[in-house]
């Protein structure tokens, strides 16, 4: 009975019709859903850890603009009928705060400091070796969400500065 079958499938294909597999179940049966089974995991966690270290740059270049924002608040003298005074560090700071806070970001909490240290004479300028800078410091506790990565490497704190050489 198999014999007359294949006689009559090769007689089809001989006038060009072309036919679909027509194989029976084998031994290979599922095999794609087991590969497929093992695979979206690793597939799955690539792409979330694709997402999570974006979001990670995205935090990172937020604490740097706030650095820098708190950075130019401190070299700017206030006014100039007022002694040319320079802000004090909880001014610089809540400039930083501030510049979290508009991207939505926590500005008090476990890791997070902001230090400010004004009128220092850090030699950057071969110029002007005298020429007082103001140094912000930002620290944020970053936390990873991936799943299948122990749990021991899942905060990261990242740290930037931001430098300026105060007004003369």
């Amino acid at each position: 009975m198999l014999g007359n079958a294949t006689k009559s499938i090769q007689k089809l294909t001989r006038r060009g019709l072309a036919l679909p597999d027509l194989v029976l179940w084998s031994a290979e049966a599922g095999a794609e859903l087991v590969e497929f089974a093992f695979v979206l995991p690793l597939l799955l966690t690539l792409l979330i850890g694709i997402f999570w270290f974006a979001r990670a740059y995205n935090v990172y270049e937020t604490i740097v603009r706030a650095a820098r924002e708190g950075a130019r608040a401190a070299v700017t003298p206030t006014c100039s009928t007022c002694g040319d005074a320079f802000p004090n560090s909880t001014t610089v700071q809540t400039a930083v705060t501030n510049s979290l806070a508009a991207s939505g970001m926590a500005t008090s909490g476990t890791g997070i400091s902001i230090n400010v240290q004004q009128h220092q004479q850090l030699n950057l300028d071969a110029s002007n070796p005298s020429a007082l800078w103001t140094v912000v410091t930002v620290t944020y506790p970053f936390a990873f969400n991936v799943p299948f990565i122990s749990s021991s490497i899942t905060t990261v704190s990242m740290t930037t500065q931001a430098q300026m050489v105060e007004e003369q």
